[in-house]
């Protein structure tokens, strides 16, 4: 199971913390050095993709010069995104002709396959909430 605990700071932000003891601050637009939290699910499903294509690429034998990515993704309501848009920026090896047909095979798998974030996301996964009585 995967766990997080978010709770108000005593500064009026918040903060999301997880059992291994990383923290991420978050709060609205407004704030500096914080993330929102529509930014920090862009941010999950950028993370769980290259974190799988990273090492599948490199398994493979073809250590990319360069990954990186940007994603990103409109409101179409207020309160609702639109298609969520992941946009590599790969530098790929000298002298290796097949490293671009791998990370490319690579990344079609990790994001059709393996991404629990981007699955779950285009599933719908139910979100429950449960109060206190």
């Amino acid at each position: 199971m995967a766990s997080v605990n978010v709770e108000r700071t005593e500064d009026g932000g918040f903060v999301a913390r997880n059992a291994r003891g990383a923290r991420v601050e978050m709060g609205s637009g407004d704030q500096e050095g914080v993330f929102t939290p529509v930014e920090l699910l862009l941010a999950a499903v950028g993370g769980c993709n290259i974190v799988t294509v990273e090492p599948l690429t490199s398994q493979r034998g073809h250590r990319l010069v360069r990954l990186a990515m940007t994603v990103e993704a409109e409101k179409v309501e207020p309160t609702l995104l639109g298609p969520v848009t992941i946009t590599y920026d790969v530098e790929l090896p000298e002298g290796d002709p097949e490293a671009a047909e791998v990370f490319r095979a690579v990344a079609h798998r990790v994001h059709e396959r393996h991404c629990t974030v981007s699955r779950s996301l285009e599933k719908g996964t139910e979100v429950k909430v449960e109060l206190p009585e």
